[in-house]
């Protein structure tokens, strides 16, 4: 065979090997496309999928939230979530037994010996409230209570600097300032115990709540450090500078472990104003020298004394049942439905001032802020006991 057609020849296979060739690579390209375009309809779809798993899944998570939500709005006292899976026999043997117990610690309670509304002569409230106990919530109530129980409410103006500790000239101007409220009438303020009778006024009739002390203390910590809080700050008054970002980033654990001066609660240290926000004996005791340190065994005293005399009702936020039932008997010309109004219309609003930007606390830390809460978790627990004694009276004595 001659070598031009042996060329000829070689040349044919190799064209031929090349069209094989880019039939081959145009079919894998092909086959490569039409991978990719199902792989990303899988992907898709997978995702598809998710989404929708996680969609049916989060709405049945949110209806038993709200299965759950509504039964313990349902439930009153501070029974509200014992014996959810009791029989009605055993549930009713069960709260017999704890009337009994009571009755016999207890013995027979007056409800009128506890009540000190029954002193006022002029149908005028004051709810000079504490912070970061519910007392926002509480308001949003008295509003709603206002309407429905024919009387007025007055609520202080936010000022830049809150001052809770009075002068005696002030203390004077804040009695004929209630008192010169047309009854029935509500007046609300953060400010110490104030005692009209030094200026030949009479006594409003008080009310206030308070809190476990030191989940108070990290509430406020991290409130006064949320956003929110220097927004409304900042629309209110303008010239506020604004705060370190260092001290804003400081988390209450690091706080306590370092002993930074803003995390030490040390006997007796005095701080004046709203700037004390450690206790709430303050709010109790007055506006005296001996009411100003911290933890003192005299300021505790005094605040119970205060209580005990002049409070027709100290709530408690860990035992909010309770709470409006004792204000609906005790003080009924204001609270008469407050039970009712709150479950209905109000406890939409009790979010109002929750910080979604406080963190978890270890109980280790607390058990530290504890050691120096000493006489501030007994002022608690005297106002937790009150508030239980003053329930039982309403019930103690009635027939099973």
């Amino acid at each position: 065979m001659p070598i031009y057609y042996m060329e000829l020849e070689a040349l044919q296979i190799m064209i031929t090997v090349s069209e094989k060739i880019l039939f081959f690579n145009k079919s894998r390209t092909f086959f490569i496309q039409i991978f990719l375009f199902r792989f990303s309809e899988i992907v898709a779809l997978v995702s598809l999928s998710t989404t929708f798993f996680l969609f049916i899944h989060t709405r049945d998570l949110n209806i038993r939230l709200a299965e759950n939500a509504q039964f313990e709005a349902s439930v009153s006292g501070s029974a509200s979530a014992i014996g959810q899976g009791e029989s009605s026999l055993n549930k009713d043997r069960r709260i017999e037994a704890e009337r009994l117990a009571d009755l016999e610690l207890y013995g027979k309670l007056d409800p009128m010996e506890l009540n000190n509304t029954r002193k006022a002569v002029k149908e005028t409230l004051f709810f000079n409230r504490v912070p970061k106990v519910g007392s926002q919530t509480t308001m949003e109530l008295l509003k709603s209570l206002a309407i429905k129980n024919n009387f007025h409410y007055h609520k202080d103006r936010t000022q830049k600097v809150e001052t809770i500790k009075l002068s005696n000239s002030e203390q004077k101007h804040l009695s004929k300032l209630v008192n010169s409220f047309s009854p029935p009438s509500v007046y609300v303020k953060h400010v110490c115990f104030t005692n009209f009778t030094k200026y030949g006024l009479p006594m409003p009739i008080y009310v206030n709540m308070v809190r476990d002390p030191v989940e108070r203390v990290i509430s406020w910590y991290y409130y006064v450090r949320a956003p929110w809080y220097f927004v409304e700050r900042k629309r209110a008054f303008p010239d506020l500078p604004l705060p370190n970002p260092n001290w804003l980033r400081k988390d209450f654990e690091t706080c306590v472990r370092t002993n930074d001066p803003e995390c030490r609660y040390l006997p007796a240290m005095k701080r004046d104003g709203f700037g004390d926000h450690r206790r709430q004996t303050m709010f109790f005791c007055g506006h005296e020298e001996d009411c100003t340190g911290f933890n003192t065994e005299v300021a505790m005293k005094k605040a119970k004394e205060n209580v005990e005399r002049h409070y027709a009702v100290v709530g408690v936020l860990e035992e909010l049942n309770k709470t409006l039932t004792v204000l609906e008997h005790y003080v009924p010309r204001f609270f008469k439905g407050a039970l009712e109004t709150y479950w209905n219309e109000v406890h939409i609003f009790s979010k109002i001032n929750r910080n979604l930007y406080k963190p978890k606390v270890e109980e280790a830390t607390k058990d530290i802020v504890r050691q120096n809460f000493t006489r501030e978790l007994e002022f608690f627990d005297f106002c937790k006991q009150r508030l239980h004694k003053q329930y039982l009276a309403i019930t103690l004595n009635q027939d099973p």
